[in-house]
């Protein structure tokens, strides 16, 4: 079955904003077995819509239209099928009756603009949707069903699973069936990683995908009715040859993971930021759970902070600097015992450096990051250098993620270092939690 989707809009055409609806669709239908076989972008003018629509209608079996379905003036879809089929508009009786209830529900008076959102194309069939203003609905031209959503995110999203993927499952006759297993790495170029992966043979119906998002890499393997002894057979090969660079598996970020080892566990954490200015934390909340483990994050943005709040020694910064795995050890420890009234964090983060594009040093160049996690009693920390060509906020993303891995590798009783092979360790040092504080927790 050929799955298409049509995403209108001029503010998508014109890269105003990112196109988010379409990812997520294509990664619901391969979770679903299916596959989108071709996306198209039109922008809000009647003519293209109506040309897209008849020209895709002989090519696809499904075709998912996102957008354009709302009360203003530039919302055409409606009127682009209808003249596409060569119908009119006629109002649909069920979808008007809900405006009149959600009108009467806030008090306010419908207008030909709210109205104009009950007006779809003779002889299609209304689609839901539960929780906006603007239904949805399908119709058939040529060989496609056409099945038309708001772009609205969560309304969107509501109906694609609710209403689009069942429709999708009855319509699908004999359908290859599709499993992907994602294998989130960091630290391996593509073209690294292509030439370490496609120099070997692979199980029959197996085909690799990348996906590359500073700062990571995403690995796919698609399986196109494969054996789960195959699949399994192809998942141990990549995870062989790629080794510490695989850092997740199904997961979008290393926080994603983080999160979930944390909230398995009764563990907690606490995080001190200087370098990443916050985001660790920031990742982290992004998750709801994140208040069973997480118990403060300390942003320690200039030395004062960094001595007041966090305890490390003046004497550390004055003689090895704050760009020192001395520092940012004494910073891991500070925030886990940052004062006697919380509980010491079992685990702990602490990132410095010099993101650029000034503030380098002949010791400390541009590039130049520390980083430390602790584990019950121990501090490991590394000394990372990044090329001066890359941005600020490329230093700053790699260093998250590599605080995150050191803290999912300690998590998970793995020595927290590991070898990237585009990344530099120029030093690294094990500390005790009484080497940088001078107690015992």
């Amino acid at each position: 079955m050929k799955l298409e989707m049509i995403c209108t809009g001029e503010e998508v055409l014109a890269g105003q904003i990112v196109d988010t609806n379409a990812a997520w669709l294509g990664n619901q239908l391969m979770d679903n077995g299916f596959e989108m076989h071709r996306r198209t972008t039109v922008g809000d003018r009647l003519a293209d819509l109506v040309e897209v629509f008849q020209e895709r209608s002989t090519f696809a079996d499904v075709i998912l239209v996102n957008g354009g379905l709302g009360p203003t003036a530039d919302d055409l879809s409606a009127q682009a099928m209808a003249d596409a089929m060569g119908v009119e508009l006629e109002e649909n009786p069920a979808w008007r009756q809900s405006l009149v209830l959600w009108a009467k529900e806030r008090n306010v008076d419908l207008n030909p603009k709210n109205l104009k959102q009950a007006m779809l194309p003779k002889g299609s069939i209304m689609v839901d949707n539960p929780v906006g203003t603007a239904c949805g609905f399908r119709v058939k031209l040529n060989r496609s069903w056409f099945f038309f959503t708001p772009g609205v995110p969560h309304e969107y999203k509501k109906m694609v699973l609710e209403q689009f993927i069942p429709f999708v499952k009855s319509q699908a006759k004999v359908q290859a069936k599709v499993e992907v297993t994602k294998l989130l790495c960091l630290g391996i170029g593509e073209s690294d990683m292509a030439g370490r992966l496609e120099k070997l043979s692979w199980p029959a119906g197996i085909t690799l995908g990348y996906r590359s998002y500073m700062p990571y890499l995403e690995l796919k393997l698609i399986a196109r009715d494969v054996s789960k002894a195959d699949q399994v057979q192809a998942i141990s090969q990549a995870t062989k040859l790629l080794g510490d660079g695989i850092v997740a598996r199904n997961k979008e970020t290393l926080a994603a993971e983080v999160h979930d080892l944390l909230t398995k566990r009764t563990s907690t954490l606490s995080v001190a930021e200087s370098l990443t200015g916050g985001e660790i934390c920031s990742q982290l909340v992004a998750f709801a759970g994140s208040s069973h483990y997480l118990k403060q994050g300390i942003v320690s943005y200039c030395n004062e902070a960094k001595i007041s709040l966090l305890n490390v020694r003046e004497d550390t910064i004055a003689d090895q600097s704050e760009v020192s795995l001395a520092c940012v050890g004494q910073m891991a420890a500070g925030v886990a015992i940052v004062n006697s009234k919380i509980a010491a964090s079992e685990f702990a983060i602490a990132t410095s450096g010099i993101a650029g594009p000034s503030g380098g040093t002949v010791n400390n160049p541009v590039g130049t990051v520390v980083i430390a996690v602790k584990s019950g009693e121990q501090i490991v920390c590394q000394k990372i250098s990044f090329s001066s060509k890359r941005n600020r906020n490329h230093i700053r993303d790699l260093t998250v993620a590599i605080a995150f891995d050191m803290l999912r590798r300690a998590i998970l009783v793995l020595p927290p270092i590991a070898d990237y092979s585009y990344i530099e360790r120029v030093d690294s040092a094990v500390y005790t939690m009484q080497e940088c504080t001078g107690i015992n927790q």
